[in-house]
């Protein structure tokens, strides 16, 4: 599926870090999720105009959108923790 229909679900995140590489990073670690063919919906990634990512998703059907939402906020989740992780451990820096 290429793009959800007209009148479709639409929902927006952003986070925004302190941190401009691990807002990069961040976008890097999801874009090809974001590439990925999804049934009934579409997703982009990119960079909001304060530095943060932001993640577009569209749906055809609220399941669908509810799903597609809560994966990127368990990928988000993910990643920012690892981030963390690996800085608190003096490991390396996103």
């Amino acid at each position: 599926m290429s793009e959800p229909a007209a009148g479709s679900w639409t929902a927006r995140l952003r986070v925004t870090v302190s941190d401009p590489s691990l807002a990069e990073w961040l976008e890097r670690a999801l874009r090809p999720e974001a590439a990925r063919e999804v049934p009934r919906t579409r997703a982009t990634v990119g960079r909001g105009p304060d530095g943060s990512v932001e993640v577009s998703v569209s749906a055809l059907d609220s399941g669908a959108l509810r799903a597609a939402m809560n994966t990127y906020l368990g990928w988000i989740h993910l990643a920012l923790s690892t981030a963390e992780t690996a800085r608190a451990a003096g490991g390396v820096r996103a």
